[in-house]
């Protein structure tokens, strides 16, 4: 149910209805009855929360002994020659206090929101065998003529696993299907489309540059369930991200079932009943998150936004400046991104950082770069005309000031990715701050620099701003390394947007110039390309 930002929230489901989640029924019962009136309605602005009924994993038995078809070409779970065992009380529905212990009521406790660090992170502890754990003991001699009791050898132990017993099993099941994670997801899809057809119409049509997101993101989520706070406010934001596409409640499992079918057959050598109970138990956990965090956000926010185009730039032949006026109001901060769907193509949605600080007009901006086969971002640079209406989802990220310190700001911005350090700039402006913001504009060539008047607008405006432009073709440097030759940056927040290569450098150069990693802010890089 994951995507992530232009990739971690990918276009997994349609907007069924209104925009409404929850409902109750299927495999889910709310944890607690929403109020009802006399008619039997349910009162408006009650979240439909819902409480995961047990999993039941791809191959087992279905009540009263239904049968559920597999695909053609799949060897089904549980079929002679496959390793699947019956997980004993594997049904167990386990509370999210049951596995996470310190959160109770479904996660209710808030976390800092952090959903930068988690897609991107690739594969768990590597499985140890113990066939070296005898040193010379590979065949051959017995020890000859012993005339005191043998000494047994000091065995070699194995790298101690970290972390809870489910997410050692869970890690050892990632390592186990990484070099088969493309079979891993046409099975998965496979299976959740010839289960459950009606959910093949919530997908995009063309699912060649969507397919692995859910996935990859459910197998992140799981991989990384021993890191409470930072992967609950990640959850949270998926689940009211989520929200746009119609997602509801009891879709979960059926996605649930699917992903231990799939694991089940791809690590068939190591999976058994207590490596399913490990994955019926995360999985639950990671699923009742979101849904708990959607029913939170019904209250408080539609889940998607009509907005009217209102103004059109082009401002070279493929970048394009989009201003839309939204239905009703729009709140976020600067640094943030939102995702964008077009009518030209229903069910995708691609994200885009705003590229002002709030405005006093309601009026949001992005700037939009078409790239080749870029469905949304062509429709929005080459069709998009003034009084076209685009729909947008929630706000996210968390490339955000922290106005409670006066530290100094360094931002590198590339390309597009000028668009949130210049809110970011604006939001400095707003609050009064006189703290320096140093601002690094790296673009190809000089025509690139498509957004650098305004930049200097500003500079002239704000003394405490500067901007330096870092052209790749005249100054032979990439925008990362150019901060080398300024500073002292010990002193200073760093803020990152661009593309995803020079993100995974620049984040190794401001290390290196001294910056700590906990005061280095980006939006993930499978996020910029997913969600």
């Amino acid at each position: 149910m994951f995507e992530a930002r232009q990739t971690m929230d990918a276009p997994t489901t349609t907007s069924a209805d209104n925009g409404t989640s929850g409902g109750g029924g299927g495999w889910f019962t709310p944890r607690k009855q929403p109020p009802t009136s006399q008619s039997g309605e349910r009162e408006p602005g009650t979240p439909e929360g819902g409480r995961l009924a047990a999993l039941r994993p791809v191959g087992r038995p279905a009540p009263d002994g239904e049968s559920t078809p597999e695909p053609e070409d799949a060897t089904p779970p549980g079929a002679p020659g496959h390793a699947h065992t019956e997980a004993p009380g594997h049904a167990r529905t386990e509370t999210v206090s049951d596995v996470w212990p310190g959160l109770s009521g479904g996660a209710r406790t808030e976390t800092p929101h952090d959903d930068n660090v988690w897609l991107g992170r690739s594969g768990g502890a590597h499985t140890e065998t113990n066939h070296d754990a005898w040193p010379g003991s590979s065949g051959g001699a017995a020890l000859s003529e012993p005339r005191v009791p043998a000494q047994r050898p000091a065995r070699r132990t194995a790298p101690v696993e970290e972390g809870s017993p489910d997410a050692i099993l869970v890690r050892r099941t990632m390592a186990e299907v990484a070099p088969v994670a493309d079979k891993v997801t046409s099975y998965f899809y496979a299976l959740l489309f010839v289960r459950h057809p009606d959910l093949r119409q919530l997908f995009p049509a063309a699912m060649d540059t969507q397919r692995d997101r859910l996935l990859k993101a459910l197998l992140t989520a799981a991989e990384h369930v021993d890191n409470t706070e930072i992967l609950v406010a990640y959850l949270k934001n998926l689940g009211r991200g989520h929200r746009k596409y119609g997602t509801r409640p009891e879709h979960y499992p059926a996605v649930g079932e699917c992903l231990i079918g799939a694991l089940s057959k791809y690590a068939s050598a190591i999976w058994d009943a207590e490596t399913e109970a490990a994955w019926v138990r995360t999985y639950t956990t990671i699923s009742q998150v979101m849904i708990d965090a959607a029913a939170e956000d019904e209250l408080r926010a539609p889940a998607w936004w009509h907005a009217e185009i209102v103004t059109h730039d082009l401002r070279t032949p493929d970048i394009a400046v989009v201003t839309v006026r939204p239905d009703q109001p729009y709140p976020f901060l600067a640094g943030q991104y939102t995702s964008l769907e077009t009518p030209w193509w229903p069910r995708v949605w691609r994200h885009y950082s705003f590229a002002s600080a709030p405005r006093s007009d309601g009026l949001l901006s992005f700037h939009v770069k078409a790239v080749p086969a870029g469905w949304v971002s062509n429709a929005l640079v080459h069709r998009a005309r003034p009084g076209d209406i685009i729909r947008l989802g929630p706000p996210a990220g968390s490339m955000t000031v922290d106005h409670t310190t006066d530290s100094g700001l360094l931002c590198l911005g590339g390309g597009t990715g000028i668009a949130p350090i210049k809110a970011l700039v604006e939001d400095v402006a707003e609050h009064g701050d006189r703290r320096p913001v140093e601002v690094f504009y790296g673009a190809r060539t000089d025509h690139d620099l498509y957004d650098i008047d305004t930049m200097l607008r500003l500079q002239q405006v704000h003394p405490w701003l500067s901007v330096r432009a870092v052209i790749d073709e005249l100054a032979h440097v990439q925008l990362p390394d150019a901060i080398r030759a300024y500073g002292p940056w010990n002193e200073y927040d760093a803020f990152l947007s661009g593309p995803p290569g020079m993100i995974r450098s620049g984040v190794d150069a401001l290390r290196n110039a001294g910056i700590p990693s906990e005061r280095i802010r980006h939006d993930s890089v499978e996020e910029l390309v997913a969600l």
